[in-house]
């Protein structure tokens, strides 16, 4: 189940997000200029509306893979320093003393939601267009990690080579 509605959570601690990240932190530029609320849009397909219980913010797990791209991390290495680091718990909007996801979610929300490898590439090229619309991003190239972008290079998997290389000649 898929809820729009935030709750407005409010925390004593809060302001220092103002002391601690600066205004020119890349996390708090995207944070503060792109809207991406279109993630809701694109992904209500993916989630039934009376059935189970409520997921987690899926603009908030799209954040969390986002941050792997920007510092090239796993999924246990951008939870954790979501615990601490003040960047990026104010990039996942996320109250300074609030506790992080599970890795594993990150991994079931690739595979249920982001099933779709298109919608993925989609919601990626949408976010840079926007970044680069706002003036966050100003290179001409961009570079994107392909470790699950399907390829017809290799035809035969590695396994099937291993068998037909072991059979007695």
């Amino acid at each position: 189940m898929l809820s729009q509605q935030h709750t407005l959570s409010l925390s004593e601690y809060s302001s220092l997000y103002d002391l601690i990240v600066p205004q020119d932190n890349l996390l708090r530029k995207i944070n503060d200029l792109i809207d991406l609320n279109f993630i809701y849009e694109e992904l209500l397909s993916k989630y039934s509306p009376d059935q189970g219980r409520v997921a987690e913010c899926p603009v908030k797990l799209f954040k969390y893979l986002l941050l792997k791209v920007i510092y090239t991390l796993s999924d246990v290495d951008v939870v954790e320093p979501s615990r601490y680091d003040m960047s990026f718990k104010y990039f996942l909007e996320m109250l300074p003393e609030q506790g992080v996801i599970n890795p594993s979610t990150l991994t079931k929300f690739r595979r249920q939601r982001l099933k779709d490898t298109n919608l993925l590439d989609l919601l990626i090229n949408k976010t840079v267009s926007i970044a680069v619309e706002k003036g966050i991003i100003r290179s001409n190239s961009i570079i994107v990690d392909a470790t699950h972008t399907l390829s017809k290079s290799n035809l035969v998997s590695a396994i099937d080579v291993l068998r037909e290389r072991s059979k007695p000649v």
